[in-house]
């Protein structure tokens, strides 16, 4: 498990298994990241997802544009307390309805925040009073 925590290279944790009397390679260690790596990921992720459910937590909201192949597209992204991205969605038109889809994807899957911040786009603020999340509305700048 110490591989995971911490960023060590394959010949390291080698290492660090071989002074504990285990005799292993590092291909032997890279199989095992392989493998299980994605699974300790998953299960980290989920625990967070879970802890955020039960808890306060702040979710804020970001749109900016981008240009993709000479077009202009819109980006959202919530981003949690913590800064960690939760979710991005990428619409070509800025309207209620993809910001409305938007918001009830990452709030299905991460749970309603005790408080949502944006900086003020229209868009945005019709679809908190729709889905009745405007009293935890705060803006920024």
């Amino acid at each position: 498990m110490l591989y995971v925590r911490f960023p060590l290279s394959l010949r390291n944790v080698e290492e660090l298994l071989h002074e504990r009397s285990i005799d292993v390679s590092h291909e032997t260690v890279q199989y095992w990241w392989h493998r299980f790596g994605p699974l300790f990921a998953n299960e980290i992720r989920r625990r967070k997802i879970k802890g955020m459910k039960s808890s306060h937590w702040q979710c804020h909201l970001d749109e900016v544009f981008v240009k993709i192949d000479g077009e202009r597209h819109d980006l959202w992204r919530a981003v949690d307390h913590e800064g960690e991205v939760l979710g991005s969605f990428v619409t070509k038109i800025r309207d209620k309805k993809a910001a409305l889809k938007f918001l009830r994807k990452a709030m299905r899957k991460h749970g309603r925040p005790e408080g949502i911040v944006t900086d003020r786009p229209r868009s945005c603020g019709m679809t908190l009073k729709k889905m009745a999340t405007a009293d935890r509305h705060r803006y920024r700048r």
